[in-house]
């Protein structure tokens, strides 16, 4: 684990750990240990039999759990811009689905924008130090 990180600035272990810890949250809190009635809510969109979309929530959650771990061991820097375009597509579904939470405190404009900012620091630092690692 200790090769993960080696030679890695502090701004990239810092943007690491922010997405890691937001996926992984997201992953377990609101879809696992306390299935949010209004993540169903926005499934059920697509998803109209309301035990497939809880169902769907929890091994979206799983999903989420590993690719926030994904985020804090990779190395690669196209696993962030991925990170961004998933980002923007969740941000763009609930534009249309529940344009409502956009007025709400904490909402996910602001958290969407913070975490695409956020790979994008760590797509730059992966960039920098793989460039720096060919000289």
């Amino acid at each position: 684990m200790k090769e993960v990180f080696k030679d890695n600035p502090p701004v990239l272990l810092i943007a690491r750990l922010v997405l890691a810890f937001s996926w992984i949250y997201q992953g377990a809190v609101p879809k696992i240990i306390c299935q949010s009635p209004e993540e169903i809510e926005l499934l059920e969109h697509v998803i109209k039999a309301n035990e497939l979309a809880c169902a769907m929530i929890t091994w979206m959650g799983y999903g989420e759990i590993v690719f926030g771990t994904i985020l804090l061991f990779t190395g690669r820097a196209w696993v962030f811009l991925l990170n961004v375009f998933a980002l923007l597509i969740l941000l763009t579904y609930v534009a249309v689905f529940q344009p409502g939470l956009f007025t709400l405190p904490f909402n996910p404009l602001i958290l969407n924008v913070s975490l695409i900012g956020m790979s994008l620091v760590a797509y730059s630092e992966l960039r920098k130090k793989k460039s720096l690692a060919e000289r």
